[in-house]
């Protein structure tokens, strides 16, 4: 899950993926903006055949915590 999470972060946004861990903040650490941001929930939803709850979605601040309610969903 980080490794694919990794893969799709360094699509949006121009970081190497040995700069990410799982505290990196998106908008902070990684450089995301909210259009970025929005467009990677997208791809994540496709990926991994998920729903994301847009209200919930704020709460998602760093790598962790996007794994983690990914993992949520995915159960």
């Amino acid at each position: 899950m980080f490794e694919d999470l990794k893969e799709m972060i360094c699509q949006y946004v121009d970081v190497q993926p040995d700069q990410i861990s799982e505290d990196s903040r998106f908008i902070e650490d990684l450089g995301f903006n909210s259009y970025d941001f929005m467009s990677m929930v997208g791809e994540i939803e496709d990926r991994f055949d998920i729903e994301v709850e847009e209200r919930e979605v704020v709460n998602v601040k760093t790598v962790k915590d996007a794994i983690e309610y990914i993992e949520s969903l995915a159960e």
